[in-house]
């Protein structure tokens, strides 16, 4: 039954941005773009290329995992690649180019290191292209399927502030450890939480916001920053990914005046359930991995059908917090099952 529920908020979220929100994270067309398809022919037996950022770690394993369910359920066959890790530019480039240059593949899905050589090596290319999770600015991208950042993160922030409440904070403040200056997806999460916990009567506190680069090492020195500043505490400490949050978490861990502090991180992962249930993160903002996969390849297989796409499919997103955490590991060791 509690499977049932997350699956159920999962798709509610992927439904209801899809509804108001297409083409919201940075679409290389407008918002009412649409991409024809290939020709209104069939899909039967197509072959797709799905390239990673890696398939080393754990998220990207339940991209994986949703993109082969969906070639068994469509009929078509995918190949899963990806770097050795998120650093390993070369590879991925080297892939891209091998890949688009074979003509072996009915369409091609990316998820791009750097979004400018992806661009540069699949320019003029006939072959449908797809981004997934990081979009690329590209004619050649019909469909980006991925979290819609700034929203997901708007429903983590209005969480937390609800949380706060029940937690009994009178003084409703937020601060934010971001990931890297300028990164797209870090402004986009960054302008999710600000919205959301205004909306909610809380305070985002944007003048001291901290950036770590993604980094929980760095995020430990943000957070004792924070407590230095704030010796009274704060309500709230978001972050743009599990491991700053955890981290943040850590470093706060025996201060009394941030023992009812509001974790929040994005991903909700594995890692991050361990952590809500042994009471070393508050909640996470959850994103759809194993849909991202899913939905990419129902994208592609729908383009070789005929059919017209939206510029931005979102895979969904949801909250994880000690109530539902459990739920949500069972979910997880379901996907890579």
């Amino acid at each position: 039954m509690k499977m049932k529920r997350i699956a159920a908020m999962l798709l509610a979220g992927a439904m209801l941005t899809g509804l108001c929100a297409c083409g919201s994270s940075g679409s290389s067309g407008g918002d009412d773009k649409k991409a024809a398809g290939s020709g209104g022919g069939s899909a039967d037996g197509a072959k797709i290329s799905m390239i990673l950022k890696t398939t080393s770690a754990e998220y990207w394993q339940y991209v994986q995992a949703g993109a082969e369910a969906a070639a068994k359920d469509l009929g078509v066959t995918v190949d899963v690649k990806g770097a050795t890790s998120e650093t390993a530019y070369d590879e991925q480039q080297n892939m891209i180019e091998t890949d688009v240059q074979s003509g072996a593949y009915d369409s091609i899905i990316i998820a791009p290191l750097q979004g400018d050589q992806a661009a540069t090596l699949v320019k003029g290319t006939k072959t449908p292209i797809f981004a997934v999770d990081t979009n690329f600015d590209a004619p050649e991208v019909i469909s980006f399927i991925g979290t819609g950042n700034e929203d997901a993160a708007a429903q983590g922030g209005k969480a937390a502030v609800e949380a706060a409440k029940k937690a009994g904070w009178e003084k409703i403040e937020c601060i934010e450890i971001c990931g890297v200056q300028g990164d797209p997806t870090n402004t986009a999460r960054y302008e999710g939480y600000k919205k959301g916990v205004n909306e909610a009567g809380g305070t985002f506190l944007e003048k001291e916001t901290q950036y770590a680069d993604a980094v929980a090492d760095k995020a430990v020195n943000s957070m004792e920053a924070i407590m230095q500043t704030h010796p009274e505490g704060v309500a709230i400490i978001c972050a743009n990914n599990d491991d700053m949050a955890m981290a943040a978490a850590r470093a706060a861990k025996g201060n009394k005046a941030y023992e009812k502090t509001i974790f929040l991180g994005f991903n909700g992962d594995r890692a991050a359930c361990e952590a809500i249930l042994a009471g070393q993160e508050t909640m996470s903002v959850i994103q759809d991995a194993y849909g991202m996969g899913y939905k990419a390849v129902q994208a592609a297989v729908d383009n070789l059908n005929g059919k017209k796409l939206d510029s931005f499919i979102d895979s969904g997103s949801g909250i994880v917090d000690k109530d539902s955490a459990q739920e949500r590991l069972d979910q997880l060791s379901e996907y890579l099952k």
